[in-house]
């Protein structure tokens, strides 16, 4: 169920966020912005929330919440407007423009090789410019076309559709006229017709045997038909079904409330059902089920150990992943959702944990002392990997945010930054918007009103302080530890 870990979807936010080495100048709400100790810019955001940049050493983000998302990774370029409406991506030879997924205009320029240009409108105009006749297509849906390599088939032709359509794949034709009710089948040893719903058959030799009458009432299938024990599946539905093969026979009474399965290859597993999906008891070699819904269904498969309690209440599963082993827990699906991870090779490292109290909290933890939390958060359990959602809309609900990089370096943010804390190990800084700031370190200290129309410091090396007017020149930069910005 799960190809791969997932330690990179529950730190997202972690790695989402851009560190920070220096201090901060708050004049919110029109800038808030976090500098370098060289005076460069690391991040900034403007007018509230609305504007902001952010520097990283593999590349930049800006935009205006929510409208515009630029973003530059190395060599790779995306920009998103009113997301998830438009997008363009660029990079060395390769370029798209997608309107919701409906309008899609790509482009492929590889070195050596001919420019592919394709463009679509769906779901009535595809097309592909190759050079070669041979994978160059247009086709306009109803009036005709053809589309080619695409959508599971080498080859879909149709001329006013639904009157003839025909599709082609690994030699097998289907000739629908008009679509789905007349359906001719030849080529490669195939061949049938099929008067859908009433009946059809198609066949080849040494291969399969399949017939429906009133589909789907009806049916018998034959698949495998070289091989010692072919697999035969029949049905009269509701009435009963059969499903036989190498090693395995199932069968269901009144379907599909009540059945059983006897399987012995490729591993052991039998079944009984009762009002399925109600009542269900199985017991395999890499399967278990007992489920008594809605109240309480258990089951394993591959490893995967789920349990449900009250469907769809509570749900908590177990697996593993490459050396990872997964928790999660869910409330409604959705109002509450939390998952650890800890690691099979390294059993003494702390586990990561992500957790969502829908709308109201998300809380991060990696397990190597780096922690975040968002009050309110009522995106990010549906959308965990989504960066142009985190980035556009995620920081407008953003009310309150505490970033942990370590036990000596945290940073506090309320209102989209009017209000900020930050501490590490050689310093403190505290900003009330422009009115009030404090920054103190092991040696100096600075108090100011207004950033700087009246104020009161003590330099590193002077035993007092002193007041001051209109100084709003920066402190010099001591701080060691990066802080994440919101």
């Amino acid at each position: 169920m799960f190809s791969r870990p997932t330690v990179w979807l529950i730190l997202a936010a972690l790695v989402a966020a851009t560190p920070l080495c220096a201090e901060e100048q708050n004049a919110w709400p029109l800038s808030v912005r976090q500098t370098r100790p060289d005076g460069t810019l690391e991040s900034g955001q403007y007018v509230g929330p609305l504007f902001f940049t952010k520097n990283t050493p593999t590349g930049a983000l800006q935009g205006f919440r929510p409208f515009l998302l630029q973003a530059r990774a190395e060599d790779k370029e995306s920009d998103y407007f009113l997301y998830p409406l438009f997008t363009w991506e660029r990079q060395p030879g390769f370029s798209s423009f997608s309107f919701f997924q409906l309008i899609n205009r790509r482009r492929t320029a590889e070195t050596g090789q001919p420019e592919v240009r394709g463009f679509d409108v769906w779901p009535f105009y595809f097309s592909k410019e190759t050079g070669d006749p041979a994978s160059t297509y247009h086709a306009l849906l109803p009036v005709a076309g053809t589309i080619k390599q695409r959508f599971g088939k080498d080859r879909l032709t149709w001329y006013a559709f639904p009157l003839y359509f025909n599709t082609d794949k690994a030699g097998m034709e289907i000739t629908s006229a008009p679509w789905p009710f007349l359906r001719f089948i030849d080529g490669a040893g195939h061949h049938g017709f099929e008067f859908w719903p009433l009946f059809g058959h198609r066949a080849r030799a040494d291969d399969y045997d399949k017939r429906f009458w009133l589909w789907p009432l009806f049916y018998k299938q034959s698949t495998q038909l070289g091989e010692p024990q072919p697999t035969v599946r029949i049905g009269a539905l509701p009435f009963y079904t059969r499903d036989t093969g190498p090693g395995f026979v199932s069968e269901n009474y009144v379907w599909p409330f009540f059945g059983y399965t006897h399987r012995t290859e490729p591993v052991r597993y039998d079944e009984q059902r009762y009002l399925w999906p109600f009542l269900v008891q199985g017991r395999g070699a890499q399967r278990t089920v007992n489920r008594w819904a809605p109240f309480y269904t258990h089951s394993t498969y591959k490893g995967y150990d789920k349990t449900w309690i009250v469907w769809p209440l509570y749900r908590h599963g177990e697996w593993q992943d490459a050396g990872i082993a997964q928790e999660r827990s869910q409330l409604l699906f959705f109002l509450y959702w939390s998952q650890t991870q800890r690691s099979l090779t390294n059993p003494a490292a702390a586990p990561a944990h992500k957790t969502h109290v829908w709308p109201l909290l998300s809380v991060w933890n990696n397990g190597a002392g780096r922690r975040q939390v968002q009050f309110l958060s009522p995106l990010e359990v549906f959308f965990p990997t989504n960066e142009p959602i985190r980035q556009l809309y995620t920081p407008f609900f953003a009310l309150y945010r505490y970033d942990r990089q370590s036990d000596t370096a945290s940073r506090h943010s309320l209102l989209w930054n009017a209000i900020t804390w930050r501490r590490s190990a050689t310093d403190r800084e505290f900003h009330l918007g422009p009115l009030f700031s404090v920054n103190s370190g092991v040696e100096a200290k600075r108090i100011a009103l207004l950033r700087g129309v009246l104020g009161w410091q003590r330099r590193p090396g002077e035993a007092r302080g002193r007041f001051f007017l209109f100084d709003f020149a920066r402190k010099p930069a001591t701080k060691a530890t990066a802080i994440p910005s919101p």
